[in-house]
């Protein structure tokens, strides 16, 4: 894969040399894969990748951003899951947010309680396209995302995925100053969250598209229009509506399916919805773990 060595040849800078995106737009192309089932990677001992199993699940990453991994849920408990896999693919800094557990993950199921009420992750309703904490500061930003299954719902409960650097493709084919506009500094803020009078979250203000010190590109993006606050320029203006345009279009870039038990996903915190979801009264219900990091995966980079 070709790969960003400065900012003179970075395919990601729209005002840059358009030959290195040229290059680097054919291979993602011609790499990427074309179904859900071409991301499924089967591991047998998620605690004891063999070369082969992580080799795949690398392959996968660097082609799409994203995995799917199928293992045996009576292997091993499945909140271990995540961190094992985090550990033997170079992924770092778990992102302790405030409603996860002292391990760092987030155990996201349906609660009724005053502390998660509100708080969609933790309804059976629809959770509109995202990428995870698009509300963290610049500093804290989630650069690789991982999902672990213990029980799907009885119905429902379906995710949409899509590498953002498709998306990246799509609007700068487009017009390249959709690209400038979601790079600029301030073209999306989340208000501050308030509890009890007092500042829980600051105001996180920043650019949608972004690069890393690393060369790398990542999105900071929800499609939710409450508490997400656009700049009110022309520019952006027009690019939020576009984004939303090629989200709920029909693509070949866009997989759906869900996970089952003992499924999970790792990705670079790629674009993602989930569909409502239905249990039955009295059962265990839904129940997912969730890690992010400020790392990437770095093992595929």
């Amino acid at each position: 894969m070709p790969q960003a060595t400065s900012a003179i040849d970075n395919p990601f800078d729209p005002d840059g040399d358009p030959a290195p995106y040229r290059r680097w737009r054919e291979w993602k192309l011609d790499h990427h894969p074309r179904r859900l089932e071409d991301l499924v990677v089967t591991l047998t001992d998620p605690a004891r990748l063999t070369p082969g199993e992580r080799q795949a699940v690398i392959d996968r990453i660097r082609r799409a951003n994203m995995v799917l991994y199928v293992t045996d849920p009576a292997r091993i408990e499945a909140r271990q899951v995540p961190l094992l896999l985090a550990r033997q693919l170079g992924v770092s800094g778990l992102d302790c947010n405030w409603l996860a557990e002292d391990d760092g993950l987030t155990a996201l199921s349906v609660h009724e309680d005053a502390l998660h009420r509100g708080y969609i992750p933790y309804t059976d309703r629809p959770i509109q396209w995202h990428t995870d904490g698009y509300y963290n500061p610049p500093e804290r930003q989630v650069h690789a995302l991982m999902l672990h299954a213990e029980r799907p719902a009885a119905e429902g409960g379906e995710n949409r995925l899509m590498d953002h650097e498709l998306l990246y493709i799509l609007l700068r084919d487009e017009d390249p100053a959709l690209i400038r506009a979601l790079m600029r500094p301030q073209a999306l803020s989340i208000p501050a969250r308030v509890a009890g009078g007092d500042t829980a979250r600051p105001l996180a203000r920043g650019p949608v598209f972004s690069i890393t010190a690393q060369g790398k590109l990542h999105l900071r993006y929800t499609a939710r229009q409450r508490n997400a606050l656009w700049e009110e320029t022309p520019a952006v203006q027009r690019a939020q509506a576009r984004i939303r345009e090629l989200l709920e279009q029909p693509s070949p870039w866009i997989f759906q399916g869900r996970l089952e038990a003992g499924m999970g996903l790792i990705s670079n915190n790629v674009l993602h919805d989930r569909n409502g979801f239905r249990d039955p009264p009295g059962s265990p219900g839904r129940l997912l773990y969730r890690a992010r990091f400020h790392g990437r995966v770095t093992a595929a980079d």
